[in-house]
């Protein structure tokens, strides 16, 4: 710990609450939710204000490696991403075409310990930069990922959701009832 008692009691209390906040979330996610095709791009546009104006207020420093660092971290995130879409469960109701989903635990948990890491970083300002990187970019790098990460998840979904939709309807229209799954 870089900034002595202070920062190993803010580092534990910090750990603390994203246990808590952590437990919380699983058990939200654990039941499906509904999802609403006409309100699912609020979440991303949410997000994506969030990460760029936390990324403005404190600019990593400028260079080459800052840079490929944090557009790597970008192209990781909306990776990881489409696969955290592809993994949540969405059914659409035979009879009402009402549509629910069901996150995947460990994606939020991973989300999580994206944004526990870079607060730890955060408060550990006087860390020795790694390989000619400061503390800072290293945070804005895990902001980005996660901010690609969840924007692209909600991407993937909307489009999955659309298309069972689709089937949903067309099978109700030939006379299937059974619950359209993906």
């Amino acid at each position: 710990m870089g900034t002595g008692a202070y920062g190993g009691a803010q580092f534990y209390s910090i750990a603390i609450t994203l246990v808590v906040v952590v437990a919380i979330v699983v058990a939200r996610n654990s039941r499906p939710r509904r999802l609403r095709l006409e309100a699912m791009w609020i979440r991303p546009v949410i997000i994506l204000a969030l990460v760029a104006l936390t990324v403005i207020a404190a600019p990593p420093p400028a260079t080459l490696v800052s840079i490929a660092l944090i557009t790597l971290a970008l192209v990781v995130g909306v990776g990881l991403g489409w696969l955290r879409g592809s993994l949540m469960r969405i059914e659409v109701h035979p009879e009402t075409h009402d549509i629910s989903a069901r996150a995947s635990p460990i994606g939020m948990l991973f989300i999580l310990a994206v944004f526990g890491l870079r607060m730890y970083l955060r408060t550990e300002g006087t860390m020795t930069p790694i390989v000619g990187l400061s503390p800072s970019t290293i945070a804005d790098a895990l902001i980005l990922l996660a901010g690609g990460m969840l924007t692209v998840s909600n991407l993937e979904m909307w489009l999955r959701a659309r298309r069972l939709l689709g089937e949903a309807q067309a099978a109700k229209a030939t006379g299937g009832s059974t619950p359209i799954v993906s």
